[in-house]
């Protein structure tokens, strides 16, 4: 482990001491340690939004682009996950239809309305979480603005360090959004340094984002059963008794979520 005076996120580079992949699983261990312990009163104060949201019958709406979309698919119709999650999910934004224009297109401006289309928003109920690991790309940017002009409140996860190591003016999605959950990994995303001639490898923003999502979803389920509520959650499709249950609740919500 690093001494006091470092943090995990700062000692990235030369951990040849170990093998690849052990270096790996070391930093990764320590970048994950350090943003949930760091991050509680952010995921506590997320989870107190999205708490209101699920009480009131209302939508979690997720949004990524390029890697960042698997976020919106690791919540949606997920095994022990909330039922009241729906992805924004649009092709062109994401890997499978294009990976390098999904990129070009993350980076340019004005496609935001797009991206919600099709989707009913209710300001009263719902709430949105934008996922951006480097955070200054205009399209999540844009997305957050858009939805939180409508009233809805908004949620990141995404990296403060890499956001503010970019020269790009504009916004950065820490920014414009009312609760930030700091995933506290590097500028460009990789742990592992291997040689000086190579580029970094061992990107960490999945595995700690998806650990900090859950972590919120799970805080925001136990917080609903304290205020007397009782959380919505998926079965595994194998286990007894699932059919009946996910199909009763896919029924209450199949209107409002269109990947259902």
């Amino acid at each position: 482990m690093n001494d006091s005076s470092t943090s995990p996120s700062e000692a990235i580079l030369g951990a040849s001491a170990l093998a690849g992949g052990l270096a790996y699983q070391q930093l990764l261990r320590e970048v994950l340690d350090e943003a949930l312990a760091e991050e509680r009163e952010a995921v506590r104060a997320a989870a107190d939004v999205l708490v209101h949201t699920f009480q009131a019958g209302g939508l979690l709406y997720i949004f990524g682009s390029g890697h960042s979309h698997m976020f919106a698919e690791e919540a949606f119709y997920r095994a022990g996950g909330a039922v009241q999650v729906c992805p924004v999910l649009k092709p062109p934004y994401m890997l499978h239809a294009g990976a390098v224009r999904s990129t070009r297109l993350e980076r340019e401006s004005g496609h935001a309305e797009e991206v919600l289309a099709g989707y009913r928003f209710d300001p009263a109920r719902d709430c949105m979480l934008v996922v951006s690991n480097s955070g200054v790309n205009p399209l999540p940017v844009e997305v957050a603005q858009t939805v939180k002009s409508l009233g809805l409140p908004v949620l990141a996860i995404t990296s403060r360090r890499y956001a503010d190591s970019v020269a790009r003016s504009g916004p950065r999605l820490h920014d414009v959004v009312d609760v930030v959950i700091d995933n506290h990994c590097p500028p460009g995303d990789a742990l592992v340094s291997l040689d000086e001639a190579l580029p970094a490898t061992g990107p960490a923003s999945t595995v700690v984002g998806l650990a900090l999502l859950n972590t919120l979803i799970v805080e925001a389920c136990a917080l609903q059963l304290q205020r007397g509520g009782r959380p919505q959650v998926f079965l595994s499709a194998n286990m007894p008794g699932a059919r009946d249950h996910n199909e009763a609740v896919v029924a209450e919500l199949s209107e409002v979520i269109p990947h259902l």
